[in-house]
């Protein structure tokens, strides 16, 4: 009997090593997020984004990369009305494509040796894909409708739904969704502060 309860005991604790070290070997998304936001800090997006590009100027979207906080408020609502409810990783899976693909939009349009390009938006792409690397996916789960028939639009190259936006507003839209999708990599125990809150940004505290 004590034998037995001995092998017991060395199995369990067995499980819980084994159980510890894949715990520890799974990858940290809040590091990678913490970097890209030291660099989607409001003077880089200003410097960058703003000064090096003429007054006005703008580019063509397509309306889904445009991906405000209103847009997370409306996709939330959409819960009631379908049979697979979105969850916040599908909100930060699109946010993820949106980004990259905003950053893509702006590069496309910029020469090869225009300071923005080399100094700043190649690296950030850089930052975005070290968060892709470690982003949790569940390939086996179906996205709610409403999250899949974005992601459709967004991969059809026929798809003709484009709006102008500013170089800025692309990654102002991108810092401001982040803090709130992945708010637990960026509050703080004593922050009551909602990053989720639109009309927040218009009070005391700012996020841009």
């Amino acid at each position: 009997m004590i034998q037995f309860e001995c092998r017991l005991l060395r199995g369990l604790l067995g499980f819980i090593c084994l159980l510890l070290m894949c715990m520890s070997a799974a990858p940290d998304l809040c590091g990678p997020l913490r970097t890209v936001q030291d660099s989607l800090n409001s003077s880089l997006r200003r410097r960058y984004m703003k000064m090096n590009f003429p007054i006005n100027y703008t580019v063509q979207v397509h309306y889904e990369e445009v991906f405000r906080l209103r847009n997370i408020s409306r996709l939330n609502t959409s819960n009631e009305d379908e049979p697979e409810p979105v969850q916040n990783k599908d909100l930060q899976d699109l946010w993820l494509l949106v980004s990259q693909q905003g950053i893509k939009r702006v590069l496309r349009v910029l020469p090869e040796r225009h300071p923005t390009r080399c100094k700043y938006l190649s690296h950030l792409e850089d930052l975005f894909r070290d968060v892709e690397a470690v982003f949790p996916r569940d390939e086996e789960r179906d996205r709610p409708e409403s999250i899949q028939k974005i992601f459709d639009r967004l991969e059809d190259p026929y798809y003709q739904g484009w709006k102008s936006v500013t170089p800025k507003s692309i990654l102002d839209n991108s810092y401001r969704t982040m803090l709130c999708l992945f708010k637990e990599c960026f509050s703080k125990e004593d922050d009551q502060y909602n990053y989720c809150e639109i009309l927040n940004r218009r009070k005391g505290k700012k996020t841009t």
